[in-house]
């Protein structure tokens, strides 16, 4: 699974820098607004990968004595750290040029030929980086039996969530950049570039809230899917020395890690001995049927493990 979140961000990195550079240098020639905010949001999502890369990379490090459940959860602040260079790389820049253009009555433009194939290719290149998070995010969703939106809303992997709502607003700023261009040709006013760019800076602002908001959640530590511990809830109960279940909670500590705390009621007749070999064969049955469950803690309450003579 992190070969395949790698191989997401890798491709949509590749895709930005060079849909960039040819954003830019089509935007310097036309003097078009609109085509330099494409520019800054194609840059912003190149360095947002980067930071999408480093969170894939140092998030699988083994557990040490320092962090006993793993780095899972630097994954979270990585691409925290993307959602906030998309609001402000992207979204801040692209108010600031739109308004900018307006200010000073809109450019004359020109190159429009040039500004419409770069467009065109990046709209190919943006595509191919959706179809490769989409296709990551269905084979997610079908490995968690889920629908696809509730894959991008609950997922435990946000760098796949996040390639694929930056591209998906790529896909949607391109179009706003081609109506503004198109608009300032063929009225000569060039008051629309502006126009579509603080349009482009409005749309990037709200994906990059709503993923940093996503991330804030798994950063400071969101229960697992409530399917997983109705499970527990469930199996646990199932034992017959278990008199009541009486709290199962959950929280992830990275992609496809749960962490599990649960408190119940024992037989009051069960001794020490079999107090300890009940609470081995629940972690060896939870963690076999659940896998995403790394670690499994036992609060047996209070006077119902005493060994009785």
């Amino acid at each position: 699974m992190a070969e395949d979140s790698t191989r997401t961000v890798v491709v949509a990195g590749l895709a930005n820098l060079g849909i960039a550079l040819a954003k830019t240098v089509a935007g310097l020639l036309s003097g078009s607004a609109a085509m330099l905010s494409e520019g800054a949001h194609s840059f912003a999502d190149t360095l947002n990968e980067g930071f999408l890369f480093t969170s894939v990379r140092t998030s699988d490090r083994p557990a040490d004595e320092r962090h006993p459940f793993g780095y899972g959860r630097e994954r979270y602040f990585w691409t925290l750290l993307a959602a906030v260079g998309l609001f402000v790389g992207g979204g801040v820049f692209s108010i600031m040029q739109g308004v900018g253009e307006l200010r000073e009555g809109g450019s004359e433009g020109g190159h429009f030929l040039v500004s419409y194939a770069v467009l065109a290719v990046s709209a190919v290149l943006e595509f191919i980086s959706w179809l490769q998070a989409r296709h990551q995010l269905r084979e997610d969703a079908q490995r968690n039996d889920r629908g696809l939106q509730r894959q991008v809303w609950d997922t435990t992997d946000p760098a796949v969530t996040t390639v694929f709502l930056e591209d998906s607003a790529a896909l949607v700023g391109l179009a706003l950049a081609a109506l503004g261009i198109g608009l300032h040709q063929a009225t000569g006013n060039g008051v629309w570039d502006g126009v579509a760019s603080v349009a482009i800076g409005v749309l990037l602002c709200g994906v990059g809230v709503v993923l940093a908001k996503e991330n804030r959640s798994l950063l400071i530590g969101e229960a697992a899917d409530p399917r997983l511990r109705e499970a527990l809830v469930e199996l646990l109960s199932s034992y017959d020395e278990v008199d009541a279940v009486e709290e199962v909670l959950t929280s992830v500590i990275g992609r496809g890690a749960v962490l599990v705390a649960a408190r119940i009621d024992l037989d009051d007749d069960l001794r020490a001995g079999e107090v300890e070999a009940l609470a081995r064969r629940m972690e060896r049955d939870i963690t076999a049927r659940h896998p995403m469950v790394r670690h499994f803690f036992l609060d047996i309450t209070a006077d119902t493990a005493r060994e009785r003579s």
